[in-house]
């Protein structure tokens, strides 16, 4: 899923399908939606010892391949790609600047 601060905000409706497998006040109900046979699920279990195999226990684990990328004909104009990342990085500044002084205090 693609997000930007400014063209696509998250919204709490993205998450709903993770809230829906989360199942926080009943873990033993959570049901994987990945599987072999279901490849673009997007709720995965892992083993413990699965993960532990994993670079210095890395849990940076992604799955699902972005569908829209795989084609550079899928790719937005350069010129929006661009402004995209000028936002986030104006927005990630504005971001760091009020940390900066709320430290300062």
């Amino acid at each position: 899923m693609h997000f930007t601060q400014k063209t696509n905000p998250l919204k709490r409706s993205d998450l709903d399908e993770f809230v829906n497998c989360y199942h926080p006040a009943n873990r033993n109900r959570r049901k994987a939606t990945w599987s072999e046979a279901a490849l673009d699920g997007r709720w995965r279990v892992f083993d413990y010892e699965e993960l532990l195999k994993r670079d210095k226990v890395n849990l940076d684990i992604f799955w699902l391949r972005d569908k829209s990328l795989e084609e550079s004909d899928d790719l937005p104009e350069p010129d929006v790609l661009a402004q995209e990342i000028a936002d986030d990085m104006q927005t990630a500044l504005e971001q760091f600047s009020a940390i900066s002084e709320k430290v300062k205090g």
